[in-house]
Order: structure tokens, then sequence, then C-alpha cells
């Protein structure tokens, strides 16, 4: 039986929580499960405004789908919510310029679907190895692609935060879709980039590896971020799909 635990916090530098997550162990629509950490970006309340309204539009979509193919399912929701995003902007002088960043999972069986906008994560964890499944729309990840620059350089890179695809960001969006068998053992990490800007993929694997409930590794991850300078919101959703 799968099993998951959810928690956002604002961190140690921001005045608003723009990120927005969702957790369902029970089907939604013709998903078995859903889970899934947007990342808002904008002016004042348009961050937050907008990952909310993109989660909340994502879901409704994907209830409301007579789709079998999760692909197709999670592909027209997010299409949907860039198409909302817009209009919203548009017609809200205060919204205007918003996005928000999506990672979306869903476990079917032993296998795992995925899909990504924008610069927030999903990982594979196990005693040996954290897997980043996900692979950042950013300025500087397409950098490190072109061999500009190495892994550790970017880090720490200025640009770090500027961020190539978003929903809401143009009149089209595109997703990266990714499935995977999961192994026993296996934990599935979706996260925000206030996690994995302040804590090393080793220090994350540790973490989730090292036993105790869902729950208290999810807040231990917290608790390290916020630590070690918690310089933006961060969320974490684990997920324990294989039991053996």
């Amino acid at each position: 039986m799968l099993k998951s635990y959810a928690i956002t916090d604002i961190g140690q530098k921001r005045q608003l929580n723009q990120d927005f997550i969702y957790c369902s162990e029970t089907p939604v629509g013709n998903l078995p499960n859903v889970f899934i950490v947007a990342d808002g970006m904008g002016g004042h309340n348009a961050g937050d405004y907008a990952s909310r309204y993109a989660v909340e539009t994502v879901v409704e979509e994907i209830g409301a789908s007579f789709e079998k193919s999760p692909v197709k399912i999670v592909g027209r929701a997010i299409e949907r919510a860039n198409a909302l995003i817009r209009e919203k902007a548009r017609t809200d002088p205060a919204l205007n310029g918003m996005g928000t960043t999506m990672v979306i999972a869903t476990c079917i069986g032993k296998y795992l679907e995925v899909a990504n906008v924008g610069d927030s994560r999903l990982y594979v964890v196990n005693q040996k190895k954290i897997e980043q499944i996900t692979q950042d729309h950013s300025l500087v990840e397409e950098m490190v692609r072109m061999g500009g620059i190495d892994k550790e350089s970017a880090r720490n890179h200025p640009d770090k935060n500027i961020i190539t695809r978003a929903i809401g960001a143009r009149e089209y969006v595109e997703a990266d879709f990714f499935n995977l068998e999961l192994q026993t053992g296996d934990l599935v990490l979706l996260c925000s980039d206030g996690l994995t800007n302040m804590i090393e993929d080793e220090t994350i694997r540790r973490i989730l590896t090292d036993g105790g409930s869902l729950k208290d590794r999810a807040e231990e991850l917290i608790r390290r971020a916020n630590q070690n300078g918690g310089k933006d919101n961060i969320s974490v959703i684990v997920i324990e799909p294989v039991e053996d």
C-alpha cells in the first residue's frame, strides 16, 4: 500500500509562501493517486495565486478527464492551467507576469509517471543512490547540458533562479514526461528548489534513507534547509510506493 507525506514551509527569508502542494493517495479521475509541487513566481501576491490556481486547475482537469493515458490526462491539464493563468494575468493588472513551476507524479502499480515544467524536481532515492529524474528548465541547467559549466558551479550560480519554462509564461507550455519502473526500497521525492538549493543531493539521500516515519524524514529535510539559510520557500512530498 502506497504511503506519503507532504509539507511546505515559508523558509527563513520570505514574507509569503508562494509554493503550493497537493497530495492524494486515492484516485483522482482515472489516475490512482496524484502528487504535485508548484513554485509560483510574480510580484507581491501573484506567485502564490499562480501556484494555487494552477494546481487546483490541474487537479480539476485530471478529475474530469475521460482519457486513459496518464500523459494525455496530465498534459491537457497543464495546457488548461496555462491558458487560464494567462487569461487571469491579462484581466487583472496585479497578476501580470505571474507563472509557476510544476512537477506532477502518479504511481501506477510499480510504474511512476512524471511530468514537469520549470525547476521543481522529482528524485528517486534508495540506500545506494539518489537520482534526479526531471530536468530543470533553467538557464543554468541549459549551460550545464551544453558543457558551459559543471554541476558544482551551477549550484551557486548567480542566475540560478532564471527559469526557461513555466506555466503561464508563454502562450504554449511544453511539459517533459518521464516513465520509470520503481524497485522495492525506492522512495520518491518531489520538491521545490527551496530544498535543493539549500541541501546537497547526498545529504537528502541520507536523511531519506535513515529510517523513521515519512513525516519525520520530510520534516528533517525542511529543518535542515532552514538551518542552512532557508533562503526560499521549501516544499517536500515523500512517497513510499512499493512495499515488500
